[in-house]
């Protein structure tokens, strides 16, 4: 999930300082991840919300009430002025959270920015987009909504796996709710699960088209149990093969002005910096994830790995924020480092890297004791960046040693 500005990424990459940690029960959280529905219009086939390893939504109430958000926008306040902090950024978030309606999102909106004035609320949406119309557009100027939208390449590629409840597909749909944004002016990123096989450049050129200039592409979200056939059918590295040449596209023909977060990323960290998303260089990842119901819960994504492994048994309306920390799976994610295994301890890009995205390293056998699945694809693209960069490993030690000083 790409929850970072431009201006974020660039900022680690020009070596400005980072705070220095502090303790659990004070440290700021950079976001909050409000469940505000739990179901979804669409029923895509790799949903780690729905269709993987956890039901728990089947549990949650179908849309958040006002009371749990009152709550939530209690306990962000206190969280706030505990830690120090002055700003915390909101992502609406589900399932689909179009599903709220016009004028649940504009009451949630404008109530946040009462409860929360004098502190930067900086909100966003993670949309499938199919819902959006011109009502939905005014309210996004209106409280100056982030945007990302979901979508897989072109039709014939998205509508694969994007489809809903009644198998059909989504495409159209969701270029009419970017048509929609896009006649209001307002901006948008987009979110793409790599969809392996398919023709990278196909693919990219194709969102390219549809005037976007913020794109991060996803490594789908397989563990180590669900892995097994991915090399047989799609060779060693298929995420690297699509990655690659898209990288070499912008490399020698895009500009600037086309911001692909993994790239960004991947240069950032290899050129000494820190990361500044959560699928690498095994940061504390500094948000907290509130459902429909009120639960505080853990990285979403791991929902991918394991029934319930994202419950801590809190709900804000007994607990704070900040209690996530007694969680010794998810208070040491969120405010710490997980621990790397011993492949990755030995690997050249320990520092980079660090063992990839948390969900694709599990196991049951090991839990997060492995390398990410996705570790050969990483090791090479990282070394074609490298190569593109003209950055050793070495060069990389001395930077971030440079910079710690």
């Amino acid at each position: 999930m790409n929850y970072l500005t431009r201006d974020a990424v660039l900022a680690g990459h020009r070596g400005l300082a980072l705070p220095q940690k502090p303790s659990h029960t004070t440290q700021p959280l950079q976001l909050v991840i409000v469940k505000v529905a739990s179901r979804c219009n669409l029923n895509c086939t790799y949903c780690y919300e729905f269709n993987l390893a956890d039901q728990t939504w089947r549990n949650s109430p179908k849309l958040m009430s006002a009371e749990i958000f009152e709550v939530l926008l209690t306990r962000v306040r206190q969280h706030c002025e505990w830690s120090g902090q002055t700003s915390i950024n909101f992502s609406f978030h589900g399932g689909e959270p179009c599903l709220l309606g016009t004028k649940t999102f504009t009451a949630m909106c404008s109530r946040a920015r009462d409860v929360l004035k004098g502190i930067r609320l900086v909100i966003g949406m993670q949309t499938n987009a199919t819902l959006l119309n011109r009502d939905w557009a005014s309210l996004f100027r209106d409280f100056e909504v982030e945007v990302g939208i979901s979508l897989d390449g072109p039709k014939e590629i998205n509508d694969s796996l994007r489809v809903d409840h009644n198998d059909r597909g989504t495409y159209d749909r969701v270029l009419a709710g970017i048509e929609v944004l896009k006649k209001a002016n307002v901006e948008f990123g987009l979110l793409t699960v790599i969809q392996l096989g398919a023709d990278p450049l196909a693919v990219h050129r194709h969102l390219l088209s549809l005037g976007c200039t913020n794109l991060s592409y996803l490594m789908p979200d397989y563990t180590h149990d669900t892995f097994l056939d991915v090399p047989s059918r799609f060779g060693p590295t298929p995420c690297a093969d699509f990655l690659i040449p898209i990288f070499d596209d912008w490399w020698f023909n895009g500009t600037l002005d086309v911001f692909i977060r993994n790239f960004w990323d991947v240069g950032q960290l290899i050129m000494g910096g820190e990361t500044r998303i959560d699928s690498l260089g095994n940061p504390p990842l500094n948000y907290v994830v509130v459902n429909s119901a009120g639960d505080i819960e853990g990285l979403d994504v791991l929902k991918a790995c394991s029934n319930e492994l994202v419950k801590t048994g809190l709900n804000i309306r007994s607990a704070q924020l900040r209690d996530i920390a007694l969680s010794p799976l998810h208070g040491e994610m969120i405010f710490d480092s997980m621990p790397l295994s011993g492949q990755c301890q030995r690997c050249q890009e320990r520092d980079t890297c660090a063992g990839g995205y948390h969900p694709h390293r599990y196991s049951r056998a090991r839990k997060f004791d492995n390398p990410s699945v996705w570790c050969s694809d990483l090791l090479r693209l990282f070394t074609h960046i490298r190569a593109r960069l003209g950055v050793s490993v070495a060069e990389t030690a001395e930077r971030r040693l440079l910079r710690r000083q």
